[in-house]
């Protein structure tokens, strides 16, 4: 993703290829962190292209240059929101989103009011309940009042709002030295504020009352509610961020639309249960999470990056979500698929690090990035979508079996592997670099793309074109995956050459890559083909694409498990012992679970099933002290303390789509799940259950139209299967 080096100063990209300058200067694309996201907007709703987060009252106050509010395509269209209990901040009783994350329900009670220095209200008489769902560029809430004295009650219930319409990036930080005009329109029921954008949009923002307010100003709507004893009544606001929708009070049928389609829920998360009621609610909150997350396209479901600062398609990110889901939910692959080959670069455009064959990084709808104030309304920085577009191809027919889409999409992976060797292949060395082009883009462009990720042992920043291990590794797989497609399509000759251009890589890569001295790999070489010889989890990802031999896979796993490495939750970025190891850090020393996810998968794929079951029981533990056992982004890496919680990252997005994806892969490390269509077979390569878990039910995995419910269950030692229903022609096989 773009740019999230967060919280340490991060200095301008300076000139391109003179490597990254002293750290005297924010990068154009820093996000700041004045606050830490957990702390103030603790309860977060997504549907669509709308985004909100709120505070545990259910409140917007004063967000400034944080991401508290109610955004639409990056922008924020609700900028404050208040509820006042006659002119008084009510008591919180509890707030959580529902399990589904549809409904954020806020539960108050008046505090004690007085006047004139008598009580006249005494506290928790009145109950108040916030209800409030998104729906189709839409904020619905419904307010309750129920009386619970004894007596007749009169009260007044306020509404402050504001709408500041500020783009997202300067939310982030960024200043602009210009900006649209605004205006502001109501009537008795309702009010409209209007931006007009500099890119020729107009923005609004129309909030609408069910009944007509007491007082109706620009910034506050008050209702006097007279309430008998026991009595019951309720308001609707809803807050329209779109100009086609209508506003009106209806609040029933928006919810069940809503409703409806997050049930999609219970085809994710639900479909895995266990013997573990803590790893159930950890599961179910991940298939809530990526329900939440995939939108609908034209091309299918894509999952979202996260909220809030990248609530939008990326590349790599929707790529790596479908890979992780691939065997419970390949449907995911197919739209990720299909999305980016529709979005595929077709010529050469340096302002957008465009090129012919190159796969997107991410697209915004923003006005800044419709102006081209920042380079994102389409940008393709990023050196490693290309090869993860026909990874993912490889393996969602590997997966599936589907002929018909790959026929569909084989001009676009074609296309993705003549970009990976003539313009990804900068120098002709048969590796893989990274070059900025765009003066405004991102510097480092692999998955860690803070400026400063990327470092030799003495520290030095790495200089010029880089080539990563993982990418690669990334381009190894590719290869070898679109040589099988090739054969599958009668092109054997074309086979034949990706698969020698693939051991050829191969070779490279073992010669140039490996580091003795250090156990692993190096994460990069630099522009002057110097390795860096730094110990991280690049190495671990290089496992995932199977390009390591099986001896040196052997001291790489090692090497992951060693204290340096890992913290006892997870897999730290950078060792411990690195020379700019901060566990603080975004990409060096904290633990990303969608990192680790894929070195298990890794781990798994060498024969480490203990390894990899080490990771998932430390991600599970962490998970445990985390809201709602949501895994965030990433979290910090300090080690890991008897008695102590892990320590979470201030602005870290949670839900993010493959954080929330990680158990399912993580899942998977451990069964070792092969799809055999040739022979209808499931095959579960020597499945070993981590410890929290002694068994699991698998409803409804799929092959080939058919279909078949599974226990596995821990038996001494090893693991056994059990078929529990069965539809179709399936088999399932433990194989060692």
């Amino acid at each position: 993703m773009e740019a999230k080096s967060l919280p340490g100063l991060i200095p301008d990209p300076g000139s391109i290829g003179d490597g990254p300058q002293a750290n005297d200067e924010l990068a154009s694309f820093y996000i700041q962190a004045t606050e830490s996201i957990q702390e103030r907007w603790s309860r977060t709703l997504k549907q669509g292209d709308t985004f909100a987060l709120f505070n545990t009252l259910g409140d917007i106050i004063e967000p400034g240059a944080t991401p508290g509010g109610l955004f639409y395509n990056d922008t924020r269209h609700l900028s404050g929101l208040q509820l006042l209990i006659d002119g008084q901040r009510p008591l919180l009783l509890s707030s959580a989103v529902e399990n589904d994350n549809v409904v954020l329900t806020v539960d108050l009670a008046n505090p004690d009011i007085y006047q004139d220095g008598k009580m006249v209200l005494p506290r928790e008489t009145l109950h108040v309940r916030r209800s409030k769902f998104l729906w189709d560029g839409t904020c619905y809430e419904r307010v309750a009042i129920h009386n619970f004295g004894p007596e007749p009650q009169r009260c007044f219930i306020s509404l402050g709002f504001a709408a500041d319409f500020a783009d997202l990036f300067e939310v982030r930080g960024l200043t602009r030295p210009h900006r649209g005009a605004e205006s502001v329109e109501r009537d008795t029921q309702s009010i409209t504020f209007r931006y007009q954008g500099l890119d020729g949009i107009q923005r609004c923002t129309r909030i609408h009352f069910d009944a007509v307010p007491a007082r109706l100003s620009e910034s506050e709507a008050i209702f006097r509610f007279d309430l008998k004893a026991g009595e019951r009544k309720a308001l609707v606001m809803t807050v329209c961020c779109t100009q086609h929708q209508t506003c009106g009070e209806n609040f029933s049928e928006p919810y069940r639309a809503a409703s409806r389609a997050a049930q999609r829920a219970a085809s994710l998360g639900g479909n895995v249960t266990s013997s573990n009621v803590l790893a159930n609610r950890m599961l179910h909150r991940a298939g809530a999470d990526l329900t939440m997350l995939i939108n609908e396209t034209d091309k299918g479901p894509y999952p979202y990056a996260g909220t809030p600062w990248f609530s939008t398609p990326f590349g790599r990110d929707g790529i790596v979500t479908a890979l992780e889901m691939l065997w419970i939910d390949p449907s995911v692959a197919q739209g990720v698929l299909q999305f980016l080959a529709a979005t595929q670069a077709t010529q050469k455009d340096n302002t957008a690090d465009a090129e012919p064959g190159k796969i997107l990084h991410e697209m915004r709808r923003c006005e800044m990035a419709n102006l081209g104030e920042v380079p994102f309304g389409r940008y393709y920085g990023s050196i490693d979508s290309t090869p993860l577009f026909v990874l993912l191809a490889a393996r969602y027919y590997d997966r599936t079996g589907d002929q018909k889409i790959i026929r569909a999409l084989w001009p676009n992976i074609q296309a993705a592997l003549n970009w990976i060797d003539q313009y990804g292949d900068r120098d002709g060395d048969g590796f893989v670099e990274y070059y900025r082009e765009s003066e405004n883009g991102l510097t480092n462009q692999g998955w860690k793309d803070s400026q400063d990720s990327i470092f030799h042992a003495d520290g030095r920043l790495a200089p010029g074109a880089i080539a990563l291990c993982e990418v690669q590794a990334y381009v190894y797989a590719a290869k070898q995956g679109a040589a099988g497609l090739a054969r599958m399509l009668g092109d054997h000759a074309h086979a034949d050459a990706l698969a020698d251009a693939a051991e050829k890589l191969r070779q490279r890569f073992e010669d140039k890559f490996w580091c003795e001295e250090i156990g692993t790999y190096a994460v990069a070489l630099d522009g002057d083909k110097n390795p860096c010889r730094i110990r991280t989890s690049n190495a671990g990802q290089v496992l995932f694409c199977g390009i390591a031999s099986a001896d040196r896979a052997a001291r790489v796993a090692e090497c992951l498990m060693t204290p340096e490495m890992f913290s006892g939750w997870g897999v730290r970025t950078v060792a411990a012992d690195s020379p700019r190891f901060n566990p603080m850090s975004y990409h060096n020393g904290s633990i990303w679970p969608h990192d680790n996810a894929l070195i298990a998968l890794g781990l798994g794929r060498y024969g480490f099933k203990r390894a990899a079951g080490a990771i998932f029981s430390g991600l599970f533990d962490a998970a445990g002290h985390m809201d709602l056992m949501r895994f965030p982004e990433l979290f910090c890496g300090f080690p890991r303390r008897r008695g102590a919680a892990p320590t979470l990252y201030p602005v870290a997005c949670a839900p993010q789509a493959w954080a929330s994806a990680a158990p399912f892969a993580l899942l998977e490390a451990c069964l070792g799940i092969v799809y055999d269509h040739q022979r209808r077979e499931l095959r579960f390569h020597n499945p070993v259950l981590p410890r929290f878990l002694e068994e699991i039910r698998i409803r409804n995995l799929s092959l080939d139209g058919a279909s078949a419910d599974l226990r596995l269950r821990r038996n001494g030692s090893g693991t056994e299967v059990a078929i529990l229903a069965q539809q179709g022609d399936i088999s399932i096989r433990i194989a060692q």
